[in-house]
């Protein structure tokens, strides 16, 4: 099963290019928008403008049709070329301390090394489940939990040194581990688990990923960001060939009671947590049978991906109910939060003396 991946990292404002499907094969179109404020009117009937086009301008929203079987994704899911127009967006206000050509350079790199690093475990997972579906997803699954569990260590680690102080990174990052859990579980209850090879294979990876993306994190959170949005675009896209393919013969079989019961339950507020693009409560899923299940899967896939993107622009990530809450509350104050990208500046602003 091959499989072409796009790597560029997120600006604030993004292309977006709707993916159709045509005789199995995948069709884009694109088109630019920006996220629309006045969304948030239905939210609250007392937010105001000013604030609304303040705080939810550092997030711009698409919107995956689940009826039409179209899906929204980012202008360059499947381009694997770094042009300097993206690398200047993924970078964002550059900080005094750095030269554009400096940061335009070390950017390059990092996505250098992802791309080369997520093309050769393609590679190694094309060769052994070409035609073996469930337990390749089982198998990406499990890895693709492992990143939110590394972040949320390193980021615990610069709490107890009083480095950190942004909880919605905390909130979102388990929301999206939370998210994976339930793929995880709707694959195991589909059989992809049930060869002794592929979990020894997916357990073995995953534990070494999980260093690999700690060590990572701590030295270039934004290179870390990058890599985990390389694996939910692979995702993304191994889903949607896969839709493209069987789609007939899924909707003739029924949905697993995990997926009903995630996609379905009463407290959605975790489902809604992690989709960081979207305004809470405006995607309810509809899961009839198991076509409806793997359409879901892959759209959060897609969802995945952009907060992936977002992160990539240091400060820029914000939990969707946060900013509901921020928006509802007009006498909550914006407290200055301790604050670093990386362990070494973490380390450095920790030793330099603060002006009170």
């Amino acid at each position: 099963m091959a499989t072409s991946l796009s790597f560029t990292p997120l600006a604030v404002s993004a292309s977006s290019s709707m993916i159709t499907k045509s005789t199995g094969h995948l069709q884009f179109n694109s088109m630019a928008f920006l996220y629309n404020p006045l969304i948030f009117s239905s939210v609250s009937s007392n937010l105001e403008s000013s604030r609304a086009s303040r705080k939810l301008n550092r997030i711009r929203a698409t919107t995956l049709r689940d009826k039409e079987e179209k899906v929204i994704v980012e202008d360059n899911f499947r381009s694997n070329s770094l042009s300097d127009s993206d690398v200047e967006r993924s970078l964002g206000k550059a900080s005094d301390s750095k030269s554009g050509s400096s940061s335009d350079w070390a950017v390059k790199v990092e996505q250098s090394i992802n791309i080369f690093l997520t093309d050769s475990v393609i590679t190694i997972l094309d060769a052994l489940y070409h035609d073996r579906h469930y337990p390749r997803f089982y198998v990406l699954e499990t890895i693709a939990r492992v990143p939110y569990f590394a972040f949320i260590s390193v980021l615990h680690m610069y709490e107890s040194f009083g480095w950190w102080r942004r909880a919605d990174y905390l909130k979102v990052h388990f929301a999206e581990s939370w998210n994976e859990l339930h793929h995880l579980l709707i694959m195991e209850e589909l059989g992809g688990n049930s060869m002794w090879f592929d979990r020894f294979l997916a357990q073995h990876i995953a534990v070494l990923y999980y260093f690999m993306t700690v060590l990572m994190y701590a030295i270039s959170p934004r290179m870390a960001y990058h890599f985990s949005e390389c694996v939910e675009r692979h995702a993304f896209e191994t889903y949607d060939k896969f839709i493209t393919v069987q789609g007939e013969e899924l909707k003739k079989l029924p949905a697993p009671e995990i997926a009903v019961k995630y996609y379905t339950g009463g407290d959605l507020y975790l489902f809604d947590e992690f989709q960081t693009a979207r305004v809470p409560n405006t995607r309810r899923p509809k899961i009839e049978n198991l076509y409806d299940v793997f359409v879901n899967i892959r759209d959060d896939e897609a969802e995945h991906c952009k907060t992936m993107k977002a992160c990539q622009d240091h400060g820029n990530l914000r939990s969707p109910h946060s900013l509901v809450e921020d928006e509802e509350d007009e006498s909550a104050c914006d407290l200055t939060q301790a604050d670093c990208e990386g362990f070494f500046d973490c380390l450095r602003k920790s030793l330099t003396p603060q002006n009170k």
